[in-house]
């Protein structure tokens, strides 16, 4: 796959290792002649540090060889989150340490959860982009102050805090995007 072809959130193999592209910059050519570059921030899935690649746009890199599988959440301990694949039942584990933020946006019951594996390992998750969760703990609207369209931070059942309008009430369910942890609407 060419560098100009690689998007954010493709798995590529870069030094032998499966890695998960972030962020993706385009850098145009000051000199007539010059090559466009690419720069890429990515994540290593087996060692879990952050890379930054520049290349051209005809480098190539070869895609990844992983498998993205249903999975749901079975439960999770002190050190390790406990996963189970919706279709031939095989159960993977994750250091919690691994998972990382993402964490914060497994609530229980959540469907769409996709695992990626390599190797026969879980080396990620790919979590869909809205996820409903009800509301834990949320101040109370102030009367009057509805001119203006405020925010106030509500507390989700993950622990997760969001920045919420004064009309949401503790109790309600409301949908966030995972990728920004943004309020998106009620649920």
């Amino acid at each position: 796959m060419q560098a100009k072809e690689i998007k954010t959130g493709t798995v590529v193999v870069h030094n032998g290792d499966p890695l998960l592209m972030l962020a993706v910059q385009v850098q145009s050519p000051s000199a007539r002649g010059a090559a466009t570059l690419y720069k890429f921030r990515g994540r290593n899935l087996v060692t879990r540090q952050k890379v930054d690649l520049t290349l051209k746009g005809t480098d190539s890199l070869d895609m990844a060889d992983f498998h993205k599988r249903e999975v749901q959440v079975m439960y999770r301990d002190s050190e390790q989150i406990h996963l189970m694949d919706t279709e031939n039942y095989n159960q993977y584990a994750m250091d919690l340490e691994d998972v990382g933020e993402q964490l914060l946006y497994l609530a229980e019951g959540l469907e769409g959860i996709r695992a990626l594996i390599y190797n026969d390992a879980c080396v990620g998750l790919d979590l869909p982009s809205s996820i409903e969760m009800n509301i834990t703990q949320c101040d109370p609207a102030v009367k009057g102050n509805s001119a203006t369209s405020r925010n106030k931070p509500a507390t989700l059942e993950t622990g997760l805090v969001v920045q919420v309008p004064e009309y949401i009430k503790e109790g309600e369910r409301i949908k966030v995007d995972s990728r920004t942890g943004d309020f998106l609407s009620r649920a």
